[in-house]
């Protein structure tokens, strides 16, 4: 299974949230912030700054990160799980920790963003991670969205009244166990949120 490309690049830009807040983290030059005072945002000369060495790059790449993070999770908040399933199988799938971490490891190896061989690199390679799991079909095992609570199964199930078996991705809040459950699809990735919804 394998997400359109727009969405694809949402959810993974969203993963990577904590990789963002951290070089945003390592972007201030803690030494400034009691030098201005910013509660009057309301005068006109005033001394206010942010005391960030890019903040144009830091701030931006934190605030995008933030945004496809939010726009994932209420994506999957408002889903209406409402369609009846029989589940005959279902096997979790534990998210991909090591390919995930890898940038984090960069992140602590004296990367800033004034060091521009270093942060073209790293771009370079989280271009070339989203690539690989975007064609591999695996962008849904996010560790982010563990973290929030959301499980992965592969699962085979069935329409009630259809003797034909479908194999698919599926995301959960609840362990999953067999029988039916009502659940809606996003991408192709079926929504799950509550166990044994008989109809």
């Amino acid at each position: 299974m394998q997400f359109r490309f727009l969405p694809s690049l949402i959810v993974f830009l969203g993963s990577y949230l904590p990789l963002a807040a951290i070089l945003l983290a390592q972007d201030v030059r803690y030494s400034d912030i009691s030098k201005y005072s910013c509660l009057n945002i309301f005068e006109r000369n005033t001394d206010c700054q942010m005391p960030l060495d890019n903040a144009g790059y830091s701030l931006t790449i934190f605030i995008v990160c933030l945004a496809c993070f939010l726009f994932s999770i209420i994506t999957l908040a408002i889903a209406k799980p409402n369609i009846p399933v029989d589940i005959t199988e279902a096997r979790y799938t534990p998210a991909e920790l090591m390919n995930y971490t890898l940038p984090y490891v960069v992140s602590f190896m004296n990367l800033d963003y004034q060091q521009t061989g270093k942060f073209v690199g790293l771009m370079i390679f989280l271009i070339w991670m989203f690539w690989i799991t975007y064609k591999s079909g695996q962008l849904i095992l996010n560790p982010m969205l563990t973290a929030f609570g959301w499980r992965h199964y592969e699962v085979t199930y069935r329409f009630p009244g259809n003797d034909e078996y479908f194999i698919g991705q599926a995301l959960s809040r609840h362990p999953l166990t067999l029988g039916r459950h009502n659940q809606t699809s996003i991408q192709e990735v079926l929504i799950f949120r509550k166990n044994n919804i008989e109809e």
